[in-house]
């Protein structure tokens, strides 16, 4: 089976790649020569993975699924949420995004987040949701050098480490996003 992953962020490519068995063959935007920047413009995360799914398919005919995520701080009232690549200002920058995150919550006692990831998949002319949450604490200071994002500021709960520090391996069995490939996964392969 073959399908698109409507992402144009290699991190997450990879960190998918990993994870689908061989019997899927994942195509990027590039080898459908796919370069338009497809605007996340919805209020919430299904809506922009749905948008992203959509136009793929319409525009290019693929079966496709799309995701997207947000890190969602409960003494921020859900914040950055939807907004959470874009937190510090249109060009996308982790630091900046996790130096304010950092500045936003330094004089807050609850540091309780969640990261969660909608999938939307197209397939056959039919459309599937899943979800994955990875519930954890925002740590004072960044842990870590792997990952990508906020990981190095994301204690998932049970663990004295942040995703920086995991390896792929053990991200992807606990984290927000391999819950939901997880999930992705199953469905596919029981079809």
């Amino acid at each position: 089976m073959e399908l698109v992953f409507a992402t144009n962020n290699l991190n997450k490519l990879a960190e998918v790649q990993k994870m689908l068995p061989d019997t899927i063959r994942l195509l990027t935007l590039k080898d459908i020569n796919c370069f338009d920047e497809i605007d996340e413009t919805e209020t919430t995360l299904e809506g922009n993975a749905t948008l992203k799914a959509n136009y793929i398919t319409q525009k290019f005919g693929y079966n496709c699924f799309a995701d997207d995520t947000g890190l969602e701080v409960e003494s921020l009232n859900g914040a950055p949420g939807v907004y959470s690549a874009r937190y510090a200002g249109k060009e996308n920058n982790a630091e900046s995004n996790m130096a304010k995150l950092l500045t936003e919550l330094s004089n807050k006692p609850n540091r309780n987040a969640q990261f969660r990831t909608a999938i939307v998949l197209n397939l056959n002319n039919e459309q599937f949701l899943f979800e994955g949450i990875c519930k954890g604490d925002i740590l004072k200071e960044k842990q870590g050098e792997k990952g990508f994002g906020y990981d190095p500021v994301f204690k998932p709960t049970n663990f004295n480490k942040s995703f920086a520090e995991m390896s792929s391996e053990e991200k992807n069995k606990i984290s927000h996003r391999g819950l939901a490939i997880q999930k992705l996964v199953t469905f596919l392969t029981n079809l």
